[in-house]
């Protein structure tokens, strides 16, 4: 492999970029594609066929085989909210193979006591996700039930396209999370993409039976892939 293709591959990971490497079998001809440079590629709609899936493998093209490599951020699901559906949900998280991070300035919940071995920041959310900012491939669960905590990274997931935005709160409370975001200038298509009430609908009740169904939804959204149609501007389908 090239040294630019290697430093390439290697600058995408520290900045969580998708990428595929191509290599022509026939010729030995290998070239790097970024996930935003999908639709320059001759091989575009088996390239993104590769990105939806995450696996590596061999392709048929109208000129040869070729072998594509696939390089994808790992997935992380980040709380806002160091409340008991989170003391749930992140044991969880990380058993379904994903990196988990809680944020929550409130001090009195967002103790190492409650969540132990968990990436705990009790700090506001707006500071870390400064340093560490959400992407396409990020999760992201609102539930502390306070506009003060939740509306800055509901407005940083939205502008990031995170692959699933999910927020706690009855219809009422959703419909005010709603015209505060028109007010900040996001239109119809984009605030579909919250789901809200969050969750699988299981009727889930207890704080664990909701982790369990804003754990089904992480998983749904990431593995039909909703981010794709999240950067185009689409609604994603269903």
């Amino acid at each position: 492999m090239r040294k630019e293709i290697v430093e390439g591959i290697n600058a995408a990971r520290a900045e969580r970029r998708a990428v595929v490497t191509v290599t022509e079998l026939g010729s030995g001809a290998q070239r790097l594609v970024a996930e935003s440079d999908i639709g320059a590629d001759p091989l575009a709609d088996i390239i993104e066929k590769a990105f939806r899936s995450g696996k590596s493998g061999m392709a048929v093209t109208a000129s040869g085989e070729a072998f594509i490599n696939v390089y994808l951020p790992p997935a992380r699901i980040v709380l806002i909210g160091a409340v008991h559906i989170s003391q749930a949900l992140a044991p969880m998280a990380r058993l379904a193979g994903y990196d988990v991070e809680i944020i929550d300035p409130r001090t009195a919940f967002a103790t190492p006591e409650r969540f132990v071995g968990i990436d705990l920041s009790a700090e506001w959310p707006d500071k870390i996700l400064k340093e560490r900012p959400l992407d396409a491939y990020t999760a992201i669960a609102l539930i502390t039930h306070d506009p003060k905590i939740d509306d800055g990274p509901l407005i940083e997931a939205l502008n990031a396209g995170c692959f699933y935005i999910g927020a706690l709160g009855s219809r009422k409370t959703h419909a005010r999370r709603i015209e505060r975001m028109k007010e900040a200038g996001f239109t119809d298509a984009m605030l579909a993409r919250i789901d809200a009430p969050i969750g699988a609908d299981i009727g889930a009740a207890t704080p664990g039976e909701i982790a369990v169904a804003i754990m089904a939804a992480i998983i749904e959204a990431f593995r039909k892939r909703k981010m794709f149609a999240a950067r185009r501007g689409e609604q994603p389908a269903s």
